[in-house]
């Protein structure tokens, strides 16, 4: 038996915590809930379809990640990243996932990712649709399980931390544009690169993924990809 709330299928076996944290994090990301402002726990709740407590419980996470601000009695506040933090986070991001790619698909023989394959397949779909949030949840999804190969939980952690951080403030500008279409589709393109073995090809196409966070995503110009 499952319920839906934005951005993820609810399952009966996994605590209602942890969904809430995984729509929040859809929600924030998406600036569906906008940065700064003063957002009711209770107006949350109701969106997702829940009682106040898991979602209080899944903010004081957040707010422990350092991506909110509880406010006694009123509510919480949605951290407010500058562009200097913002470039900060995808520096970072490239440094860790970048070569962690390239090493996945060097390993011997080539990962199965024949697993990953519905998920690609659905953020493609979500981009068509303009569906953001659940667009969101799922990348995150498939980027930590790709790292996953490698065998470092504390990099995947660590990645999935930074993720979060990094607000999509320009995101809402880029739906339903061919460039955002291309941008999803880059999606089954590094599966395929990475079972063909290809790291190179797979690190050069995940370095210009990553750069559509400050590019494409954030209303700026992109350069080819080859300066990080």
């Amino acid at each position: 038996m499952s319920t839906t709330i934005p951005g993820i299928t609810v399952i009966d076996r996994v605590p209602l915590r942890d969904q809430c944290r995984q729509a929040l994090r859809g929600l924030i990301n998406s600036n569906a809930l906008k940065a700064g402002e003063l957002h009711s726990i209770g107006s949350v709740a109701d969106q997702l379809g829940v009682s106040i407590t898991p979602v209080r419980e899944a903010l004081l996470d957040l707010a422990g990640d350092g991506l909110i601000v509880m406010e006694r009695n009123r509510g919480f506040r949605v951290v407010r990243l500058t562009d200097d933090d913002l470039d900060e986070l995808v520096e970072m991001r490239i440094l860790l996932e970048v070569p962690t790619v390239a090493r996945v698909a060097s390993l011997v023989p080539p990962p199965d990712l024949s697993d990953l394959r519905d998920l690609a397949n659905e953020i493609v779909k979500c981009a068509a649709s303009g569906d953001m949030v659940t667009f969101l949840t799922l990348d995150r999804e498939l980027h930590l399980r790709i790292l996953e190969r490698a065998g470092n939980g504390r990099l995947v952690r660590a990645v999935g931390l930074l993720r979060d951080q990094t607000h999509l403030y320009g995101l809402e500008k880029v739906v339903g544009t061919e460039e955002f279409h291309h941008s999803a589709a880059e999606h089954p393109e590094l599966l395929d690169l990475i079972e063909a073995g290809d790291a190179e090809g797979a690190a050069a196409l995940m370095h210009r993924h990553l750069l559509h966070t400050r590019g494409l995503w954030a209303g700026r110009a992109e350069d080819d990809g080859t300066e990080s």
